[in-house]
């Protein structure tokens, strides 16, 4: 058995081989509607001979609509399998067959169905053919993927939703069998922010071909053989702004807490003047987390705002979390200049461009959103288009990896005393704590900070007991990742620096042991699992210590 690609339409796309595989066949098969009419034939016309036996596989049904008791993939599945033992006769009579399709025969084409219950019986040869996709792109004229881009194939019959994530979150695009799904497809890029990059192509190669922009395409005009195409970013990515560089010059601001650390941006330039003009049309600001670690802590959202970004805006560390794209400009920092950070990247959409504000976790929690929504606040930027995208938080990755601690009412505290006075953390860890509230506890410690974890232990140790579960996040989600439970009185503060996060269970938090693999611990080697549970004792008071 032959699986023979036609190639796109235009018959001159052949490769050598399929003219050769049909000329050798003694069957030819192809598929084809109730009319009789089969694309993959006319493409092939010009090389059948008068004595090849044809099959024409014709399709009981085209659309959903059916009275099968099987319904319309009862229908088909009851049509390949006839359709395969009709083959499988020739096969077994010893006559090779060549089965016709168009494009690819492994790439959304209908012989797969034949492969996949004939080729495992007899001998098979798939010779592959040009993709309507590779068609389209060299129809459009523009590079499809370069570099390290990422080249997503989806079919239109996808649910809206799964089709906004999956347009939102890659690079180049081709969205196949519109026909009836376009207004779809069409929303789900326009959701996606990325209908002014789409690209609409009609039968390409074959007669009646028709291409442009998607957004001007008619609904009631698209046919099956459409495709859709977001092509290469690099090409598109405009031209850096001279002069628009954020470095050492700026890097004096107090506003940001520096538990974080306190590397140098990798941005040298000294030049931070941006221009005061007014908005320019298309800049905008997204601020955006990255999640606890690299990029499969990222939501689709927020890959996809990265990737259309001109210019990514942070501190260093977490813009090293981001791939390097050809055109984007980056402008590192240390974690000490929120303010000033939340300036430059304003100022760089006032001029026009599209600026990401990258941050850890989510940008919300203890990171760069209030910063950015303050500055906007004023005057100056109250016209500057402004997102704040969210990411996985610490506390919520933190408490996945060791089971389910926070699964009941919880509070988020930072222990960090840079931006308010201990005696503020104090009172609101009492009133927590008192509240038999689990907390999760961000910036615990770093180098110039290390008494704060002893100092919360003993004001916990206040209102719960001694044995209270505390788990210890270190990395999570990095490289070093460990997670392990020790009783509250037990807390050692040696054991906790900056990239430690602490969950402190409530009274009803629990500690349990599971086989020996792991399971449920994100470390690999440990046994326990923590959780608290979302039933609360009915007369509302703590259990006893």
């Amino acid at each position: 058995m032959l699986g023979v690609g036609l190639g796109p339409g235009d018959p001159s796309l052949m490769t050598v081989r399929a003219v050769q595989a049909i000329a050798g066949a003694d069957v030819v098969a192809y598929h084809s509607a109730q009319h009789g009419r089969s694309i993959a034939r006319s493409i092939a016309a010009d090389h059948l001979r008068a004595d090849h036996i044809e099959e024409a596989l014709v399709y009981p049904v085209t659309t959903e609509t059916t009275d099968h008791p099987g319904g319309y993939r009862g229908a088909l599945e009851e049509f390949y399998a006839e359709a395969a033992e009709r083959l499988a006769a020739h096969l077994d009579a010893g006559r090779t067959v060549a089965v016709l399709a168009e494009g690819d025969p492994l790439f959304y084409g209908s012989y797969m169905h034949m492969h996949k219950r004939l080729a495992h019986r007899y001998p098979t040869e798939v010779i592959p053919g040009v993709t309507s996709v590779s068609a389209a792109a060299a129809r459009l004229g523009t590079p499809l993927s370069e570099g390290e881009e990422a080249l997503t194939v989806l079919p239109g019959t996808l649910p809206e939703e799964e089709l906004t994530a999956r347009l939102a979150s890659t690079d180049a695009v081709a969205v196949m069998k519109l026909g009836r799904t376009f207004p779809k497809v069409r929303r789900a890029l326009e959701r996606s922010g990325r209908l002014d990059e789409a690209r609409y192509v009609e039968r390409a190669t074959m007669d009646g071909e028709r291409t442009g922009r998607l957004a001007e395409v008619d609904p009631e005009s698209v046919p099956y053989f459409a495709v859709a195409v977001l092509p290469s970013r690099v090409a598109a990515l405009p031209s850096p702004v001279d002069g628009a560089r954020f470095g050492e010059a700026a890097q004096t601001g107090t506003h940001a807490d520096t538990d974080a650390g306190t590397d140098a941006g990798t941005d040298t330039g000294t030049d931070t003047d941006t221009g005061t003009d007014a908005a320019v049309d298309g800049g905008e600001v997204v601020v955006v987390g990255t999640g606890p670690a690299g990029p499969l802590w990222l939501t689709p959202e927020t890959r996809g705002a990265l990737a259309a970004a001109d210019d990514l805006v942070g501190y260093t560390t977490y813009l090293d979390r981001v791939p390097r794209r050809p055109g984007q400009r980056r402008h590192g920092t240390d974690n000490r200049v929120e303010s000033e950070r939340a300036e430059f990247a304003l100022d760089l959409a006032r001029r026009g461009r599209r600026v990401a504000v990258v941050s850890g976790g989510d940008p919300g929690v203890f990171a760069m959103a209030t910063a950015v929504v303050e500055v906007a606040a004023q005057e100056p930027y109250a016209d500057v288009p402004l997102r704040v995208l969210p990411g996985v938080t610490a506390a919520n990755a933190a408490a996945a990896a060791a089971g389910a601690p926070l699964g009941h009412d919880y509070a988020v505290l930072s222990l960090s005393d840079r931006l308010k006075p201990w005696e503020v953390i104090a009172e609101r860890l009492r009133a927590a704590a008192a509240a038999d509230l689990a907390l999760a506890l961000y910036n615990p410690g770093s180098r110039s900070r290390t008494w704060q974890v002893g100092k919360a232990r003993e004001v916990l140790l206040e209102h719960r007991a001694p044995d209270t579960p505390v788990v210890l996040a270190r990395d999570v989600g990095g490289p070093e990742q460990r997670v392990r439970t020790v009783p509250l009185a037990e807390l050692d503060p040696s054991q906790v620096d900056m990239r430690t996060l602490l969950i402190v269970g409530s009274s009803q938090t629990r500690v349990a042991r599971r086989g020996e693999s792991g399971a449920g611990t994100g470390t690999g080697t440990g046994t326990e699992v923590v959780w608290t549970p979302r039933r609360y004792p009915e007369d509302g008071r703590p259990a006893e210590g």
